[in-house]
């Protein structure tokens, strides 16, 4: 099979690897199509170190059951079932203890960030059964690959603990911000301010239904009080640095929150007397339990016309080098999609779902 093999960093090459089997409890996945997450890009560069050389990523994924191992006792998978995979695999042993907190497991391991697993950037995968979720015939193919980017932002919204009458702020308007937006209108929230510097970005935050604040062209707490005529009631960071954790602090009210989600640097420097003194809290969040998995694949399953503004582009394996090359230099408004297996259309396995990877 042909997989993108991280050959060093900044550089992607299509190779030819052994073809895995299913076996017991697991499931063969053939992939169609996914996602290149921010992860994957700072994978690919070096930059968080959690990644290397020799490495296939990918975690952002949608495909088709191609074979389950003979231990596999479900009805709703079998060969033929378009899917989706929850990456954040934990212990059989495991879940019943860790149900709804998956993710705290000590020893689960993320498909795309495991080093030794062949993951999404492959034509086939194999995983867990309990971690593949069936998509329905009438949902757009590739909105199975914006299920994982929704459950992330599902889980920062519950971990947040925002409610529908909430006027929220959302730091970053990427991919996972806008995937944050979706995600507080699943809530019910109605108010929902976004930040963004890149203006190609805030015409598609603004068709996502979120009012939109140029960083650069006022201070965003003035901007947040100007548009709300108060101070938000809790922020999410999709950016996760020192500049848009301190902008997230000052644009909240006292006794506020701010949920930190973006990843965009190891360190920090807040404004601590803005914690303290205002009594206001900071929460992570990082993957999501899988009732937020299920909850994203759900919303999605009705095929809500905001969630096709999420995917900019497809390029296939041989141009997926230059697509993260790209990317690194020049962020799309959206979700940029590597379509592993085309012919799946040609095939008649996905025919008459949608027109998108024609």
């Amino acid at each position: 099979m042909r997989a993108l093999v991280l050959e060093s960093f900044g550089k992607l090459a299509v190779a030819d690897l052994d073809e895995p089997s299913a076996d017991a409890d697991e499931v063969k996945v053939r992939i169609i199509a996914t996602g290149i997450c921010g992860s994957d890009l700072h994978g690919y560069s070096g930059a968080n170190g959690r990644r290397a050389p020799g490495q296939v990523m990918g975690h952002e994924t949608v495909g088709v059951v191609s074979a389950v191992g003979p231990d596999v006792t479900r009805d709703d998978i079998s060969p033929g079932t378009i899917v989706t995979v929850n990456p954040v695999v934990i212990p059989r042993e495991g879940i019943e203890e860790f149900t709804g907190r998956e993710q705290h497991h000590p020893e689960k391991w993320v498909l795309g960030v495991a080093q030794e697993v062949v993951s999404a950037f492959a034509e086939y995968i194999v995983v867990p059964e309990r971690n593949v979720v069936p998509l329905p015939y009438t949902m757009p193919v590739l909105f199975g690959a914006l299920v994982e980017p929704l459950a992330v932002a599902v889980n920062a919204v519950r971990r947040a603990g925002i409610t529908k009458d909430d006027a929220v702020l959302v730091l970053g308007g990427g991919p996972i911000g806008q995937s944050v937006i979706l995600a507080l209108q699943m809530a019910g929230v109605e108010r929902i301010l976004v930040t963004e510097v890149l203006p190609e970005r805030r015409d598609l935050l603004t068709a996502l239904g979120a009012t939109v604040i140029n960083p650069t062209a006022e201070p965003v707490n003035e901007a947040v009080r100007r548009i709300l005529g108060r101070p938000a009631d809790a922020a999410i960071d999709a950016v996760g640095a020192s500049p848009t954790v301190n902008d997230a602090l000052s644009s909240i009210k006292l006794g506020g929150r701010v949920c930190l989600v973006g990843m965009g640097q190891t360190e920090l420097t807040i404004d601590a007397f803005s914690v303290s003194t205002a009594e206001r809290s900071i929460v992570g969040s990082f993957t999501y339990a899988n009732s937020d998995f299920q909850a994203a694949a759900d919303w999605l399953a009705g095929a809500p016309g905001k969630a096709a503004l999420l995917i900019s582009r497809t390029v296939d394996m041989d141009g997926a080098d230059d697509a993260f090359r790209s990317l690194e230099e020049h962020p799309t408004s959206g979700k940029v999609l590597v379509v592993l297996t085309p012919s799946l259309v040609a095939e008649g396995v996905i025919a008459e779902r949608n027109e998108v990877l024609t």
